[in-house]
């Protein structure tokens, strides 16, 4: 039996602008530390081939840090000789400066069980009874469907056959869809798995296929948008048309979620839950008083984290970002015992911020140094 690991859309390198510096640090690292898991999960099922269908880097041309720390991941394997297939995609095509290119020390980095998909025409035998076909991205856009590329299955050919492309099945209205994959290249190829990368989702298609399209999903999200991503594939054939056993298998340590909490109490119950290894969206959408905004911000910095505390989500944004812009209700203010002019103050601020949000947000500062001082 034929086993393999697909794994694609590493996207080693990306940046997370959106984020805080520290947190951006954190989610770019492992984009390049998760693939320590996935050869480790490779190593565990002993596969027999490890195809990666493209994007693995962000960029065609990666900062240093980024080629050199993912030479290092397979250097450190030092007994495994199993091949690795690296193939150009989209966001990291092959091209004349690329990291992909034979002049690139990236490439003299590499073990060599580690195979660069650098021709069109590429091959490589598994066993006597097996081969993967591959055709690389040369640009970061194009028409020309790389799985139609692929050679034709002779007569006489009963060999398991795996394609290895990257592009798009998938055909949204009003956009040209950007290295089209024919959905029966499997078929009209005599393929028995397409292996694809491109889409971050993990997707069958069609689902239960003999000759199954197989996208294994990026192995850790990159946005809050991507749906059953953080996902490898391991895949078992017995023969040529048998259908291959399909096996989801997840490595993604960060789970990414997008909350909307409506009222104190929801915020009180996800400030309690074990958000370590969350990237959190909070949106706020509360009217509360001024004594729970104090409650509001204790909470969020608890979720940011401090110069003296760990942050208790793993990365944090925050939806309005600034707690005094929610609808706070200043209240009446206690004004027994003060002075005159500030009596004053109160009364005047108080009926502007019936109608003047920038008198309400004085209202509450003033409210919130006379508690501080009492």
């Amino acid at each position: 039996m034929l086993k393999i690991l697909h794994t694609a859309d590493w996207h080693v390198g990306r940046p997370f602008g959106q984020f805080e510096p520290e947190d951006a640090r954190k989610l770019t690292r492992d984009r390049l530390s998760v693939i320590d898991t996935i050869l480790g999960l490779a190593h565990q099922y002993n596969v027999d081939a490890i195809l990666c269908a493209g994007d693995l880097f962000d960029r065609p041309d990666p900062a240093e840090v980024w080629w050199r720390g993912l030479a290092d991941s397979f250097g450190r394997r030092k007994t495994w000789t199993r091949p690795v297939v690296l193939l150009p995609g989209n966001h990291d095509p092959l091209t004349r400066d690329s990291v992909y290119n034979k002049n690139h020390p990236f490439r003299r980095a590499l073990p060599e069980w580690v195979q660069v998909v650098d021709r069109e025409d590429f091959q490589l035998e598994l066993s006597h009874d097996a081969v993967v076909y591959a055709a690389p991205c040369t640009s970061t856009a194009g028409d020309k469907d790389l799985a139609l590329s692929l050679p034709l299955r002779g007569e006489r050919d009963t060999r398991v056959r795996i394609g290895l492309v990257h592009g798009s099945t998938f055909d949204i209205p009003g956009y040209a869809t950007n290295f089209p994959i024919s959905e029966d290249a499997p078929q009209s190829r005599g393929l028995d798995y397409l292996a694809l990368g491109d889409t971050h989702s993990f997707r069958e298609i069609p689902k239960g296929a003999v000759a199954p399209i197989v996208y294994p999903s990026t192995p850790e999200p990159t946005s809050f948008n991507e749906q059953d991503a953080g996902y490898v594939a391991l895949v078992w054939f017995t023969r040529h048309g048998s259908r291959p056993e399909i096996q989801r298998e997840r490595v993604a340590h960060w789970t990414w979620r997008e909350v909307t909490v409506c009222s104190m109490v929801e915020l009180r119950a996800l400030a309690v839950e074990d958000l370590v290894s969350t990237v959190l969206r909070l949106k706020l959408n509360l009217a509360i008083s001024l004594s729970e905004l104090r409650e509001v911000e204790g909470i969020l910095s608890s979720f940011r984290g401090t110069e003296a505390t760990s942050a208790r989500t793993g990365a944090f944004l925050c939806e309005p970002s600034d707690p005094s812009n929610l609808v706070v209700d200043p209240g009446d203010i206690d004004v027994q015992g003060l002075p005159d002019s500030v009596r004053g103050t109160v009364a005047r601020l108080s009926e502007e911020a019936k109608n003047d949000q920038a008198a309400k947000r004085a209202l509450i500062i003033l409210q919130r140094l006379l508690l501080e001082v009492r």
